[in-house]
């Protein structure tokens, strides 16, 4: 069955399928993936289709979406809970879910648009505090072996914005996740400035989870960073590119005001947004039909007519910017399918 992709991705971006199955269970899942396999077929696997933009000729083969619903929980007074989760099961709607049967851990991950199977692909992250904390397992099915494949936390090689399962592109499908997560009403430490001010509270201070999810939402609806299909300046992939992580050496040569987080290898993260809004883009920018949301420089949007082809110029434009001005290139957080920033 052919369906258009962009009726699948936060971007409504994308071309017709050559295939299209919907994977309400772990074996239709499977089911698809071997088949696939078998022939030969191309394949491309998505969740929410909020990390993804897909070329305006779509996907000469078969694409999987994962809709497989479902979780299990134990609770232990001394480790908190374990939840294992369906990798279909919709990100947001999960945290706000566990958060309400007293767990803490992914308040600050509230609002991420996409599914639980993608959240340990990317190492999601926001507000001071990344995925990989609270996840104990991934469950998998490994294609090149044809075998289920279960990773411990240190075995998924979790990086910022990244883990084994990004680094071993399409070897892996996410059939579950299980995380450890504490009982509780205070938060993690509120580790990120810009939420402890709007908390009003310090740095390392703990504050109660449902409000920290609260202001969490507005603080990403300010930025464009809420899914709203009445709301053009929100058709985008959250933040397209990652910040860059630097040499000290040229982490010391950007302007006094750069942001600078020093990591534990001595290389130093600095900011994306900082980094194109110093280089010239400017929110509202416009390309055709794409454009740079007027909340958040680091989301590229579809005003509604674009072509992908729009948007993946627009990505180039704002990424030569950056190198032109501060010799740095920006990656892309956002996965391409027909398409390339080169």
């Amino acid at each position: 069955m052919s369906e258009s992709l962009r009726d699948y991705t936060s971007l409504h971006l994308g071309g017709p399928a050559k295939r299209f199955i919907h994977a309400k269970s772990e074996e239709e899942l499977i089911a698809a993936v071997k088949e696939a396999d078998a022939a030969g077929e191309k394949l491309l696997i998505i969740g929410g289709g909020s990390n993804v933009l897909i070329g305006d000729e779509g996907f000469d083969g078969t694409v999987v979406r994962v809709e497989t619903k479902g979780n299990s929980y134990s609770v232990d007074a001394c480790s908190g809970g374990m939840i294992t989760v369906a990798a279909g099961e919709d990100w947001d709607e999960f945290v706000e879910w566990i958060l309400g049967k007293g767990f803490v851990g992914l308040e600050t991950l509230s609002g991420i648009p996409g599914t639980v199977g993608a959240s340990p692909i990317q190492n999601i992250g926001a507000y001071g505090h990344e995925v990989s904390e609270v996840i104990a397992r991934v469950r998998t099915w490994d294609r090149k072996l044809g075998e289920y494949k279960t990773f411990s936390n240190s075995e998924c090689e979790f990086e910022y914005r990244s883990s084994r399962f990004k680094k071993e592109k399409d070897r892996y499908v996410i059939i579950d996740v299980t995380f450890q997560l504490k009982n509780g009403e205070m938060s993690l430490p509120i580790k990120y400035e810009e939420l402890a001010r709007a908390l009003n509270v310090k740095l390392e201070d703990k504050v109660l989870v449902d409000q920290v999810r609260s202001v969490v939402l507005s603080l990403r609806a300010l930025k464009g960073m809420l899914l709203d299909k009445g709301d053009h300046d929100t058709w985008s992939a959250g933040s397209f590119f990652v910040n860059p992580i630097v040499s000290a050496d040229i982490a010391a040569s950007l302007p006094a005001d750069a942001p600078r987080w020093p990591q534990v290898d001595g290389r130093v993260k600095t900011s994306a947004a900082w980094l194109m809004e110093r280089a010239g883009v400017k929110k509202g920018d416009c390309y055709e039909g794409a454009g740079v949301s007027k909340k958040h420089v680091l989301a590229l949007v579809n005003n509604g007519n674009a072509k992908a082809s729009d948007l993946i110029e627009l990505a180039r434009n704002s990424r030569r910017a950056v190198k032109e001005k501060f010799g740095i290139t920006l990656e892309p957080e956002v996965q391409f399918i027909g398409l390339s920033l080169e």
